[in-house]
């Protein structure tokens, strides 16, 4: 049967589409730090991979499978991924365990087929990576922001959008600056905006310029669903402002937080569109940036005695307030002051990129040796938390990198083996889950939500490493990473009961995942319910014969 399939899909396609059906390509399809076939036993069934060079390939294999699809030797249905480095939430593997799968990699389609420097405006299709834009803006001086990710250089930006994604450049909400998208209903029909449609110039621009387009607001109906194939998006960049200060607010004792809470507030509210988003980590989320693991891949959590000894090694506090200033060199300078003015009403230590706590030990570690300074231990501490600091200060300025990657590999016995330059979670097998709720920004919510998380990963053996992200003054996503063993049987199996635990006992606290992981999808969304029956609809009526991204964002 599945030969039938591939050969009429080689048939149809051109010969520049790679199509593989070979047992050893599929498996690193199949790869991911999820540990989702431990779990189940059940394997998903990808009968080939069609990588296609053409975004025009994209609308003949829809047409065939619908062709198809009510032949049982030739059905098929498609699951399209753009790099399939989907880290924590499905890497690259397809939603639902279904028969004759067609993965549907769209990575080689890499063209950036518009940019318009004045206005910021850039035009790209699903294989743009971080690092391939951040090379583009590079190469042609274009002082633009990339909208970054800690996902790591080589993940996609149409991806991320499309997922509802957010970074902590000035533009937070990454699908909040797409302004246009083009692809293919699952029946085959293209999609582009009314406003495109009646567009009757030769650059057809306006398209571009104008999010909400004209009548029904359809480019929605592409994000988190399985309705569509978006081939090309335009997204509105960040200008690069003449100045930059990053600021980190650091709080040794942890009953502060409810005074930190309102001060982080007020800056957002105070300062809209000049200060970026503010993060919150908390120490141990620190030390998985600085720190080794004393305890290598085990399934054992630091005890508080280790963390007060890696934190006063690290110098690693309680609590830290990271965020960013963008503007003119005299707005940037007065803002900062007007931070500094803002937290000083708390006890905190208030350190900024400028000053001469980051700039002088910099200085003096660049001028020595580095053979010395790797047999000096305080010094090659010092210079790889100024490494750190670096690397985060670019992710704040658009700059790709692979820092916040670290964190995958805690629990992995060979962490100190890899490329820092070029990690792949997937394909270094780390295990790797994601915990994501919403959480109203006022203290008391955010403070229940801690001692939920402090007191219900512990019980998994799972550390509880805690991120807040400020999407707004008035919302928080918590990033909770579930990071343990994959080669671990038990570990696997710990780490989705902490999720699921961490999930529906969250659900009855308020705390609600934006964003689900793909065995999430199965069992957690109830078809049955009001909205979800509204999604079924719409699906049966845009992909009729139902052979698009089975089960993704949509129960069966």
């Amino acid at each position: 049967m599945s030969a039938k399939i591939l050969s009429t899909i080689e048939e149809t396609l051109s010969n520049s589409t790679i199509i593989s059906s070979d047992e050893s390509i599929l498996n690193i399809y199949l790869q991911g730090t999820e540990g989702l076939n431990q779990l189940d036993g059940k394997q998903r069934n990808i009968i080939a991979v069609v990588k296609v060079a053409k975004a025009t390939e994209i609308q003949l294999l829809l047409n065939l499978a619908n062709q198809f699809s009510h032949q049982p030797s030739l059905k098929f249905t498609i699951y399209p991924i753009s790099t399939g480095n989907n880290w924590g939430y499905g890497t690259s593997q397809p939603a639902s365990i279904e028969n004759n799968v067609v993965l549907l990699d769209l990575s080689a389609l890499t063209n950036i087929s518009h940019f318009d420097e004045t206005l910021g405006l850039v035009t790209l299709e699903p294989g743009v990576t971080q690092q391939q834009l951040s090379d583009y803006l590079r190469q042609n001086n274009h002082d633009y922001m990339v909208p970054v990710t800690g996902a790591g250089p080589n993940c996609s930006i149409l991806a991320n959008a499309l997922e509802r994604g957010y970074g902590i450049t000035p533009y937070t909400d990454h699908f909040g600056a797409v302004t246009s998208i083009h692809g293919y209903w699952a029946d085959g029909r293209p999609f582009h905006s009314a406003i495109c449609e009646l567009d009757q110039s030769t650059e057809k621009f306006a398209d571009k310029t104008f999010k909400w387009g004209l009548g029904p607001y359809l480019d929605g109906l592409f994000t988190q669903s399985n309705f569509a194939i978006a081939t090309q998006m335009t997204i509105r960049l960040a200008k690069l402002k003449p100045a930059f200060v990053s600021f980190f607010i650091q709080i040794e004792d942890d009953a502060l937080l409810e005074e930190v809470v309102p001060l982080i507030r007020q800056t957002l509210q105070d300062y809209e569109g000049i200060v970026g988003s503010i993060n919150l980590l908390d120490q141990r989320r620190l030390l998985s940036m600085f720190a080794k693991n004393p305890h290598g891949c085990e399934q054992h959590n630091l005890s508080l005695e280790e963390v007060k000894h890696l934190a006063k090694k690290q110098q690693a506090p309680c609590w830290t307030v990271v965020g960013s200033i963008y503007g003119s060199k005299g707005v940037v300078k007065v803002v900062q002051q007007e931070v500094d003015s803002i937290f000083k009403k708390m006890p905190c230590k208030r350190v900024y990129s400028n000053s001469l706590q980051i700039t002088l030990p910099k200085k003096l570690i660049s001028i020595i040796p580095r053979w010395l300074v790797k047999r000096i231990a305080i010094l090659s501490m010092a210079a790889e938390q100024l490494d750190s600091f670096d690397k985060g200060k670019e992710i704040m300025l658009g700059k790709p990198n692979t820092v916040a990657l670290k964190l995958a590999y805690w629990r992995h016995n060979q962490a100190a083996s890899f490329d820092k330059k070029n990690l792949s979670p997937s394909e270094d097998n780390c295990g790797l889950l994601w915990y994501a709720p919403l959480i109203t920004m006022k203290a008391k919510n955010m403070r229940e939500f801690i001692n939920f998380v402090r007191e219900t990963c512990p019980k998994y053996n799972i550390e509880p490493f805690i991120t807040f992200t400020n999407l707004r003054h008035d919302c928080v996503d918590s990033t909770i990473p579930i990071v343990f063993d994959l080669n671990n049987p038990q570990a696997v199996k710990d780490a989705h009961a902490c999720l699921k635990e961490l999930v529906i006992a969250g659900l009855k606290k308020g705390f609600v995942p934006y964003r689900l992981n793909i065995d999430q999808q199965q069992w957690l969304l109830d078809k049955e319910s009001d909205f979800w029956q509204t999604v079924n609809q719409l699906k049966a009526a845009i992909d009729p014969n139902d052979i698009l991204s089975l089960g993704r964002y949509n129960p069966r």
